[in-house]
């Protein structure tokens, strides 16, 4: 028997994707409701920016160059499709976005964008849904990164740098949970005190306020004993932590076919 085709406009008022997300808040729908409000079948609203041209418009740069090359007002601008008779959609995304911080547009509410004009309830619904959308996948990222229980876990986010002709210092920043939030690649070139300098290393561990770090260079000479500024360097930027209350949980050093650990031999 075919399935019979249900139409939004014949559904239940209290049950409709967009009524429910401005009565029960984004957080509240399913996923296939956020994804319909934003897909908004049917509609015969078009986007005209006639005076850009055609390869700089939104949805065309899209098409062409990937939606990670488009500036904020430009992904915006596609989602609200249309602007007024006074502003474009992107001048209108460009007033948005200076009213609203990226911090802000997390915890944005209905009633918030209702109130900018030019907003009506189909376009703040579907922000609304669009950001509802984006911190669910968000929060499924968050769910699997890779957690670092042994010496051989760091390693292997670092197994290339057995390969490397001149030494690399890079860092694990790990959230409380032990889990790699940011791997940065700090400097190249033999270990030195005047170059390797705390701030850098703890400068990345503040903004993505990290719990801990753990630091991993390369040995090219295939012996990872460490040296006598490495040692140095160590102890510095581990004093360096405990004063910001950022531990150094391991300096591991790589080299061909061997690895050696601070934490394991009690050096930190």
């Amino acid at each position: 028997m075919k399935k019979e085709k249900i139409l939004i406009r014949e559904m239940p008022k209290v049950e409709r994707p967009r009524e429910k997300l401005i009565e029960k808040g984004p957080e509240n729908l399913k996923d296939e409701e956020l994804l319909a409000i934003l897909l908004r079948t049917g509609t015969k609203e078009k986007i005209l920016i006639r005076e850009m041209p055609k390869v700089e418009r939104p949805r065309e740069k899209l098409i062409e160059k990937g939606p990670e090359n488009l500036k904020d007002e430009e992904l915006l601008a596609i989602l609200l499709r249309t602007g007024t008779k006074e502003k474009s959609a992107l001048d209108l995304a460009r007033e948005i976005l200076r009213k609203f911080s990226k911090r802000k547009f997390q915890k944005l509410k209905y009633q918030d964008l209702i109130k900018i004009k030019g907003i009506n309830s189909a376009k703040a619904c579907e922000i609304l849904a669009a950001v509802e959308l984006t911190k669910r996948i968000l929060k499924v990222g968050e769910e699997t990164l890779p957690k670092i229980e042994s010496v051989k876990d760091v390693v292997a986010q670092f197994s290339y740098l057995r390969e490397k002709q001149r030494e690399h210092l890079a860092a694990l920043y790990l959230n409380a949970r032990n889990e790699v939030i940011f791997k940065k690649h700090l400097f190249v070139g033999t270990l030195d005190a005047n170059i390797c300098h705390p701030r850098e290393i703890f400068k990345h561990a503040l903004e993505k306020n990290a719990a801990s770090i753990i630091l991993v260079h390369n040995h090219p000479s295939g012996d990872p004993t460490p040296s006598k500024a490495d040692l140095e360097i160590t102890k510095r930027i581990q004093e360096a932590g405990k004063i910001m209350g950022i531990d150094i949980l391991d300096h591991i050093i790589i080299s061909k076919n061997k690895v050696f650990s601070f934490k394991e031999k009690k050096l930190i």
